[in-house]
Formats: structure tokens, C-alpha cells, sequence
């Protein structure tokens, strides 16, 4: 059984954790909005979905966003603008409270009954790698039925859980899970 990779791009192999790259893909599954914050329609929108609630608001508010109601109104307003670091702070709560709102769907849709979804693992990139160093690592498919664990450590925005449920799950590739945990790019669909 290999274990995990201490020296990545040592050579020029080029790519990203698997982890990271399910977390991309599931952040892009959650349909964030697409206007900036630091554009007045991108603050409204974020804003609108942080307040439209009692139950936003809290989570909003457990997530970071610690400024007073009045300030709110001010903002929603247009009276007066948030600061840079506020802008960060509601970009935060709002992928915090999108992360909180869109992982049960996600869960549903990614585990299908049980069915589970397919994932495609694209390896990691050996271009800049000299030819006697480069070694065959092909393309992978990947029957994933539980994914609750991984869209458990994404919600929760925990790293080591989410790449703790990812090698778990890439182990069922054999004796070459090694080889998978630099990738490229990890697709799926949900």
C-alpha cells in the first residue's frame, strides 16, 4: 500500500491535491453568485440571501458576520458601503451559509440511492518532467456510493476530514491510489 506523497513536484509534476480539486468541483456544483462582492449587485444579492430570514441571519451571524442590524440596513440601503475586510467577512458567511444550505441536495443527488456517482480522476500533469523520470499514470474512473463524508468536510469547510474521506474513497483504486493523490482535475456531476 503507498503512502502519501512528501516531496510533489520535486521533478515538475505539476497539479493539485484530489481534495482540493472535489472542492472545487462541489463549490462549483453549489451555484455561487457570479457578480463579485465588491460590486454593488454582488454585495445586494449576497446580502439579500444572508437577510431574506430569521434563520439566515443566525447562520450569517455564527458564520462571521458580527455586525449590528442598523449597519445591515445601512448597507442594503446603499447609505454606506461595508469595508474591505466586512467585504470578506460577508463573502465568507455567504459561501459558509451556501456550503450549510446546498449539502443536503448535493448529498442526495451525488449518493442516488445508493447508486452512487462516477467520478472521473485525470492525473497529474508530467509535461515539465523530464522523460526517465515520468511515469504511466492513465486516466481513472471511480464509482463513489457514499458521499457523505466528503460533503460533510466541505460544508464544515474542514480540510484534513475532507482529505481524509478522499483517500479513503480513492483507496478502492488498488494498489495505484498512491499515484491519484496529485490530480489535474476530478469531474463529476450531480
Amino acid at each position: 500500500m503507498p503512502d502519501r506523497t512528501h516531496e510533489f513536484g520535486k521533478y515538475g509534476a505539476r497539479g493539485v491535491k484530489g481534495y482540493e480539486a472535489v472542492a472545487h468541483r462541489l463549490d462549483a456544483l453549489a451555484g455561487y453568485i457570479a457578480t463579485p462582492v465588491t460590486a454593488r449587485r454582488g454585495l445586494l444579492a449576497r446580502l439579500h440571501y444572508l437577510t431574506r430570514s430569521e434563520h439566515a441571519l443566525a447562520a450569517a451571524r455564527s458564520a462571521g458576520l458580527t455586525v449590528t442590524d442598523r449597519t445591515l440596513k445601512a448597507w442594503l440601503d446603499g447609505r454606506r458601503s461595508p469595508s474591505k475586510k466586512n467585504l470578506e467577512r460577508i463573502e465568507t458567511a455567504y459561501r459558509t451559509v451556501r456550503r450549510h444550505n446546498v449539502a443536503r441536495y448535493l448529498l442526495a443527488r451525488l449518493n442516488r440511492e445508493g447508486r452512487g456517482t462516477r467520478v472521473e480522476i485525470h492525473p497529474l500533469n508530467q509535461s515539465q518532467v523530464s522523460r526517465p523520470r515520468q511515469r504511466v499514470v492513465e486516466f481513472r474512473t471511480l464509482n463513489i456510493r457514499h458521499w457523505d463524508r466528503i460533503v460533510e468536510a466541505w460544508a464544515s469547510d474542514n480540510i484534513q476530514a475532507l482529505d481524509d474521506a478522499w483517500v479513503d474513497q480513492i483507496v478502492d483504486l488498488g494498489s495505484q491510489w498512491g499515484q491519484y493523490e496529485y490530480v489535474t482535475n476530478v469531474g463529476f456531476a450531480a
